[in-house]
């Protein structure tokens, strides 16, 4: 009995303080299962979405591969990355802090959640739960270092709660029953399909009109070459055919001398057509990501339609940073406290006030005049290297003259 009571104890305070031995040894258990597949990369429609769909809403057996394969394609949009890359390089690169429950700032825990290596890498997990449509997150220990690896979207079916490690087949793995959930296994659900897939049919239209348009400018620039000939006569077939070949890149072809050929005479265009459609998915997908068109209309554009749309995309910054600490506050934060990686803590997380460097400054020379401005908060706030009390500088003013008329000199 009394040994019991004391291995109790033993296991009660490295709970509280971090045991170090059994961090060390946990390895993931989902995510080395995920089986690798090879990717079709054939040429996506909306054909392709419709089925994805239909197969993701599934009542039965609804599975996700499909869904996710479409989403990781059009992220090769180079558009819509930077404007998703935007919003989450601005959240990953605002600070934070560990605020008590009279919210003042925790040193020791802001200190200890900021030397966590894989902090980045889990508020980008969370950022990419709404474009996704949900994150699952395995924490484990690998030589020592702490991880946060991100689950294979394609092998989970959050609707259901349910992991697979082969998607092709119907074996499957309740993962909210399992004793890593909430501890180990951390999940960002968003409950939806994710904003992705209102971005799909744009990023589809945009390809094909980037491909029509490339098409275009071959036949423009180097049209295709015709030739005739007896192409009864061998040596003559031969003959064309080496010269095609030997003159020039462009297409060619060859037909009999008593054949006739003529292009068909097209629509003539210059490519307004798909730069117009090309701009019109740009624009819908900047909508739909930042909720503004930033610095893309140059035509039609000004500043203060500039700034009105860049207040708009820093609102969406703001929203993402609440759901982080939505998420840090009631899962994370609680999680990495019961695995022993951060002391069990009241504190809460909280990013902090982003500051108008410029509008602060302007502020601080207005008052400066009639209130006295520490020296060691100019330098903190703005880097300017400042000492002592400023010299005051006397005006000179015009000489009055007496009642005689003589100008009164100073000396």
């Amino acid at each position: 009995m009394i040994k019991q009571f004391l291995n109790r104890q033993i296991a009660t305070l490295s709970a509280k303080l971090g045991n170090t031995q059994s961090i060390a040894s946990h390895k993931p258990r989902f995510a080395p299962q995920t089986v690798r597949k090879s990717v079709s990369q054939t040429v996506r429609d909306i054909a392709d979405l419709r089925r994805a769909r239909e197969l993701a809403l599934s009542a039965q057996n609804p599975k996700q591969y499909l869904l996710q394969g479409i989403y990781t394609d059009i992220m090769d949009d180079a558009h819509l990355t930077s404007q998703i890359m935007n919003q989450r390089e601005q959240t990953i690169a605002a600070g934070f802090e560990m605020q008590t429950p009279d919210k003042k700032l925790d040193e020791k825990m802001t200190a200890i959640i900021n030397e966590l290596p894989f902090m980045q890498d889990l508020f980008g997990q969370i950022i990419d739960s709404e474009y996704f449509g949900y994150s699952l997150v395995e924490l484990s220990v690998e030589s020592g270092v702490q991880k946060a690896t991100l689950i294979d979207r394609r092998n989970v079916v959050p609707d259901f709660g349910r992991f697979y490690d082969d998607y092709t087949y119907d074996n499957y793995i309740e993962y909210r029953q399992a004793k890593e959930y909430g501890r180990w296994l951390l999940e960002f659900n968003a409950e939806h399909l994710g904003i992705l897939n209102k971005a799909v049919p744009h990023a589809l239209f945009k390809k094909f009109a980037q491909s029509c348009w490339s098409e275009l400018c071959e036949i423009y620039g180097i049209p295709p070459r015709v030739m005739k000939t007896d192409t009864r006569n061998p040596d003559m077939l031969d003959n064309a055919e080496k010269m095609m070949r030997d003159i020039g890149a462009a297409a060619w072809f060859i037909i009999d001398s008593t054949e006739e050929f003529e292009f068909a005479q097209g629509v003539s265009t210059n490519g307004d057509v798909y730069n117009n459609l090309i701009r019109l998915c740009n624009n819908e997908m900047s909508m739909l990501v930042s909720g503004a068109i930033i610095g893309q209309d140059t035509k039609n554009g000004n500043e203060s339609k500039e700034k009105v749309s860049v207040d708009i995309a820093d609102n969406r910054v703001q929203a993402n940073n609440r759901m982080i600490e939505n998420y840090m506050n009631s899962l994370v934060i609680p999680a990495l406290g019961r695995i022993g990686w951060i002391p069990l803590t009241n504190s809460k997380f909280k990013f902090s006030a982003a500051e108008d460097l410029d509008k602060l400054f302007d502020m601080t020379v207005k008052i400066m005049p009639h209130k006295k401005v520490s020296d060691e908060w100019i330098k903190e706030k703005f880097g300017i290297e400042v000492e002592g009390d400023r010299f005051e500088t006397i005006q000179a003013t015009e000489p009055t003259s007496n009642k005689e008329g003589k100008k009164l000199n100073f000396q």
